[in-house]
This record gives C-alpha cells, sequence and structure tokens, in this order.
C-alpha cells in the first residue's frame, strides 16, 4: 500500500529550490550592499550662505565624475541634452542681468550715492531697471548692448567697487566681462563659465564620486537661514562635515537682513556645529574658500579685517609688506582667528581654496 504522506510533486520541488537560490542570492546582494554603504565616506557640505559650496561641489565633478549635467550625472558637457545646455545658458545669462540690475539699483540706494561718469547713458539705466520684475526674458540684442556700455561707464564701476555695501554675486565681474562672448548665438559655457554661475541651492542635492577606489557620496545643503532646518536631516552616518567659509566676506552682510557680517555668520555656525555634543564622532573639515577674492581685497587695501574684526588687530597686516607676503599674512592669521574659537577635542582639517579651483 503506497505512502500517503506530505509528499511533494517534483514542481514544488523545483520551486521551492529556486524560492532558496533567490533568497542566497538577495541575502549575498544585500551583505554586499552594506559592505558598500560601510566603506562610502558620506561628506555634508555646511556653511553660511553664499560661501561656495555648490561650486566645491562642481569642482568636485570636474575633478573626479568628468563634467556637469542637469541631474549630477558623470556626464560631460559636450553629451547635454539640449534642454541642460539651454538651461545652463540660461543661467549664466540671468547672472548677467541680475548683476547690472543690483549694481545700476545701488547707485542711487548708496551713502553716498554714486554718479555716472556719463550722463548720457541715464536712459540706459531706465531700460535696465525695467526688467527687474520680468521673468520671462529673451534677451534681445539691445540688452547686451546697454548693459556693455553700462559696464564701462567709470560711474558703473565706482559702484562695483563699492559692492561689499549691498548684495551682488561673486560671478558679476566675470560673466559682465564676457557679455560679447555670452552673446553670440553659438556660446558654449566652459567648465570654468558653468563653476562661476550662481544658482540659488535650495533643498539637499547628492553628488557620488570615487577616488582612488574610495567611494565618496557629497551632500550640499542651502546655507541660507530658512534652509538650515534641513541640516539635521543629513547627519545621520555622515563621516565627516566640511564646513566652507566665505574668507573674503569679512566686510560683508548676509543677504537675508542686510546687517548681520557674514564672516561674524560664519563664525558663530561654525561654533555651534563645533561645540555640538551629537557631532562629537564626526571629523570636522574646514574650509576657508575664496582666497582669490581675499587676496584681491588684502592688495587693494581698501578695507582690513581689524576695521570689523578688533580682535584681530593682533594679527594685522603690516603695512610696507611685500604683495605675496601681505596675501599669506592675512590668510594664516584668518586660519589662526578661526581656529580659536573651538575646543581641540575632535578632528580639524584645515583646507584654503580658491573660489573657482580646479585642482583641490
Amino acid at each position: 500500500m503506497g505512502c500517503l504522506g506530505n509528499s511533494k510533486t517534483e514542481d514544488q520541488r523545483n520551486e521551492e529550490k529556486a524560492q532558496r537560490e533567490a533568497n542566497k542570492k538577495i541575502e549575498k546582494q544585500l551583505q554586499k550592499d552594506k559592505q558598500i554603504y560601510r566603506a562610502t565616506h558620506r561628506l555634508l557640505l555646511l556653511g553660511a550662505g553664499e560661501s561656495g559650496k555648490s561650486t566645491i561641489v562642481k569642482q568636485m565633478r570636474i575633478l573626479h565624475v568628468n563634467g556637469f549635467n542637469a541631474e549630477n550625472t558623470a556626464e560631460p558637457l559636450c553629451l547635454l541634452s539640449c534642454r541642460e545646455k539651454k538651461q545652463k545658458i540660461q543661467d549664466i545669462k540671468n547672472n548677467i542681468k541680475e548683476a547690472i540690475e543690483t549694481i545700476v539699483t545701488a547707485m542711487s540706494t548708496l551713502t553716498p550715492p554714486v554718479q555716472l561718469a556719463c550722463p548720457q547713458n541715464q536712459y540706459r539705466i531706465e531700460y535696465v531697471l525695467n526688467l527687474v520684475n520680468q521673468k520671462d526674458f529673451d534677451f534681445p540684442s539691445e540688452f547686451y548692448e546697454h548693459a556693455k556700455t553700462l559696464w564701462h561707464d567709470e560711474g558703473v564701476k565706482a559702484c562695483y567697487e563699492r559692492s561689499n555695501e549691498y548684495q551682488l554675486i561673486d560671478c558679476a565681474q566675470y560673466f559682465l566681462d564676457k557679455i560679447d562672448i555670452v552673446k553670440q548665438n553659438d556660446y558654449t559655457p566652459t567648465d570654468q563659465d558653468l563653476l562661476r554661475c550662481r544658482v540659488l541651492t535650495s533643498g539637499i542635492f547628492e553628488t557620488r564620486f570615487q577616488v582612488d577606489k574610495v567611494n565618496f557620496h557629497m551632500f550640499d545643503v542651502g546655507g541660507q537661514r530658512d534652509e538650515r532646518r534641513k541640516w539635521i536631516q543629513c547627519f545621520n552616518d555622515v563621516t565627516a562635515i566640511i564646513f566652507v567659509v566665505a574668507s573674503s566676506s569679512y566686510n560683508m552682510v548676509i543677504r537675508e537682513d542686510n546687517q548681520t557680517n557674514r564672516l561674524q555668520e560664519a563664525l558663530n555656525l561654525f561654533k555651534n556645529i563645533w561645540n555640538n555634543r551629537w557631532l562629537r564622532t564626526i571629523s570636522v573639515i574646514l574650509f576657508l574658500n575664496k582666497q582669490d577674492l581675499l587676496a584681491e581685497k588684502v592688495l587693494a587695501g581698501k578695507s582690513k579685517i581689524e576695521e570689523y574684526f578688533p580682535e584681530f588687530a593682533r594679527y594685522t597686516t603690516p603695512d610696507d609688506g611685500e604683495p605675496f607676503f601681505l596675501t599669506q599674512y592675512t590668510v594664516g592669521a584668518l586660519s589662526l582667528f578661526f581656529s580659536s574659537c573651538g575646543y581641540l577635542i575632535w578632528e580639524q582639517t584645515l583646507h584654503l581654496t580658491k573660489q573657482c579651483d580646479t585642482c583641490l
């Protein structure tokens, strides 16, 4: 008499075997993913607004990801879609528009105000100011003519020299000097153009790259005050915090209230992170960025750091020093000044970087 137990058909046995093999593959993949996750260094870029965080991300992509595209993937510029190229060019043109609008507006709001060197250019200012609230602007040739002529007016240049007294994007001079190039129908941005281009960061953006077979995930978070509530979302499993400071901002105020000194804002933020007990296991890397712009201000001699930070007087740069020495002395003193604010119980690495340096 045959056995009536729980005998399984051949199909059932094969199905169970397939399920076991599938489970093994899933477990193996999970272990592999876990190993990759543990071996990946997650870098969080923090800092006050307009310190250059997004530019550092762009630099990493040039150095380690092979270029740019709108979705932060490893596509070189030559492979971008027409839509993506158009957007980047539009961003650069918007930078030109914003720059010339901001400068000519400031001419009448500064104390004392700034006059045009050539009064006949007044109608050009009126043309530019009429564009302020226009969102979808098609940039006709007359716009570039007016912008270029105004930019070469000595009165406008004098107002630009006082840009620390109002809010002007760092790339203003760079793109205003390139109007004749940008206006061409066949204009294609260079890597340097893309580095200089200013687009406000809102939200959290991740860039992935590899250096010497080591994986890095870099998170760029907006630095304006209303963006900082999002920082807490990024602290989990972070390997290191890269805190970025615009070292040239000692004579400027933040965009949010037009009162708080930018360098003081950065220093306050740095202290908060440095002394946060929840972050004591995370390495902190301090980037004193925009060294090139700092050097320009130091060598121009128009405003000294100690005029804005009296406690910096003990680091005062000698007036009769050579240009290179003056710059290096100020950079070194600023490093000491910034580093002295925290408890030396964590690892701190200091990097001095230029605004658009591709040799970090």
